[in-house]
């Protein structure tokens, strides 16, 4: 059976986001219980490299991705094996939604209007305004389903982009990269 270019690539970044949503899932699980919490931060820094020297270097690995790329605030986070998880909810259902939707497209192959996707990200976007400027506060369930929708659509959507750049004639994907 050949799997044509399209499929190869979503295929090698579906398993590559699997195999990091497992990571994340799994680091609390392997280690001893209650041994990670309190892990809010900065969004693009190293805030708990010596907070995490003890953590096995796999774990450590995994919640080092998730301070540089997560403000990690404990409310916000689900706690799994009495351990707080490497992302926060909202996170964690970008993630999963991503790894969903772009299976999703590998299975279907079909092309939906954007307006579809963009209408998935409406969710997420009226949870984080309202709770940015209002006193509403989200709950961790409705932070992980917002992201699930978020990250289904840009699965999905990343899904159609790729799908679409193999399709494209060889005349537009020259013009497309000599115009960088």
């Amino acid at each position: 059976m050949m799997v044509l270019p399209a499929k190869h690539h979503m295929l090698v970044v579906e398993v590559i986001l699997s195999a990091v949503l497992v990571a994340i899932l799994m680091a609390p699980l392997t280690l001893p219980a209650g041994s990670i919490g309190g892990l809010d931060g900065s969004i693009g820094s190293l805030d708990h490299r010596d907070d995490l020297n003890d953590v096995p270097w796999p774990q450590r690995a995994v919640y080092l991705l998730g301070d540089v790329n997560c403000h990690q605030q404990a409310d916000r986070s689900f706690f799994v094996n009495d351990n707080q998880m490497p992302f926060c909810a909202r996170d964690l259902g970008l993630l999963a939604g991503a790894v969903a939707g772009l299976g999703l497209f590998i299975l279907l192959g079909r092309r939906v209007p954007w307006t579809w996707l963009l209408v998935l990200l409406v969710p997420m976007a009226v949870d984080g305004v309202l709770q940015a400027i209002t006193d509403y506060e989200s709950s961790n369930a409705l932070r992980l389903l917002t992201g699930l929708f978020a990250g289904a659509a840009a699965g999905y959507g990343a899904g159609m982009l790729v799908d679409n750049f193999f399709d494209a004639p060889d005349e537009e994907k020259g013009a497309a990269s000599s115009d960088r």
